[in-house]
C-alpha cells in the first residue's frame, strides 16, 4: 500500500459566502493551483486534507506521464446535492459529500477524476468506454490507496466485454500493456486527445484488431501483479 505524504506549506485562502455558507480554500504547490469549495459544514477536515494530498500526489505524475499541457488550475467541489459519486468537466471535479463521507477511504476517486482533466479529449470521436477504462487504468497504476478502499481490478469472466468500461476495460488495458504492447495506453490517450484515434488504431499499435485482442485476452487473461 502506498502512503500519502502530508503536504508542505501551502498558500491558503479561506472565506465563507453568505448564500450557502460555502467555504473555499485555495492551495498552491508544485506549479498547480487547487481551489477547494466545500458546501458541507460537517465534512471531515481530515478527509478534505486527504483529497487535497491525493491531488498533489497524483496530478503532477499524471501530467508528466500523459499530458504536460494539462490545466494548472483545478477546482474541487464538495456538493451536498449531488447524488452520484463524482463528475468532472472543464477542470472542475464535483464530489458527492454523502458518498465521500460514507466511503472516506475511497480517496482515489480523485485519481480517476483528475485523469479526466489530463485526458482533455474535447469532442473526440473515441468511445466513452475507452475514456473511462483509461481513467481506471490510471487509478490502478497511480492510485495512492486502492487497497484501503478495497478497490481492485475484477477477475475476468466470459460474460464480460471490453465495452463494459471502467475496471473491466482497465484490466484489459493492463493485459495489453504487459502481454502485447507496453506504452499502448499512453499512445491511445495521445491519439484521443489529438483526435487521430480510429478503430484501426488497435491494429496499427499492436498488429491485431480490437476483437482479436479481446479473443486473445479471453483465452489467457492472466496479468502481472
Amino acid at each position: 500500500m502506498k502512503k500519502v505524504f502530508l503536504l508542505g506549506a501551502l498558500f491558503t485562502l479561506c472565506f465563507a459566502t453568505n448564500s450557502n455558507a460555502q467555504q473555499t480554500e485555495v492551495f498552491e504547490k508544485k506549479g498547480y493551483k487547487l481551489t477547494f469549495e466545500n458546501q458541507d459544514a460537517n465534512f471531515s477536515p481530515e478527509l478534505k486534507n486527504k483529497l487535497v494530498e491525493t491531488f498533489y500526489t497524483v496530478y503532477p505524475k499524471l501530467a508528466k506521464a500523459y499530458n504536460k499541457k494539462t490545466l494548472k488550475n483545478v477546482t474541487f467541489v464538495i456538493d451536498t446535492a449531488y447524488n452520484g459519486v463524482a463528475a468532472t468537466a472543464d477542470g472542475r471535479v464535483v464530489f458527492s459529500s454523502k458518498y465521500m463521507t460514507k466511503h472516506p477511504h475511497d480517496i482515489d476517486v480523485v485519481t480517476h477524476e483528475v485523469m479526466h482533466i489530463v485526458q482533455d479529449y474535447g469532442q473526440s470521436t473515441g468511445p466513452g468506454w475507452l475514456t473511462e477504462g483509461i481513467a481506471d487504468y490510471a487509478r490502478y497504476k497511480f492510485g495512492v490507496d486502492n487497497e484501503g478502499a478495497k478497490w481492485a481490478l475484477p477477475a475476468f469472466k466470459a460474460t464480460q466485454s471490453y465495452e463494459n468500461s471502467y475496471r473491466i476495460t482497465a484490466r484489459f488495458l493492463v493485459w495489453i500493456e504487459t502481454s502485447v504492447k507496453p506504452g499502448l495506453v499512453k499512445n491511445l490517450d495521445a491519439q484521443l486527445r489529438n483526435h487521430t484515434f480510429t478503430n484501426d488504431s488497435w491494429k496499427q499499435e499492436t498488429g491485431k484488431t480490437l476483437d482479436e485482442l479481446w479473443t486473445a485476452y479471453a483465452a489467457n487473461p492472466v496479468i502481472g501483479a
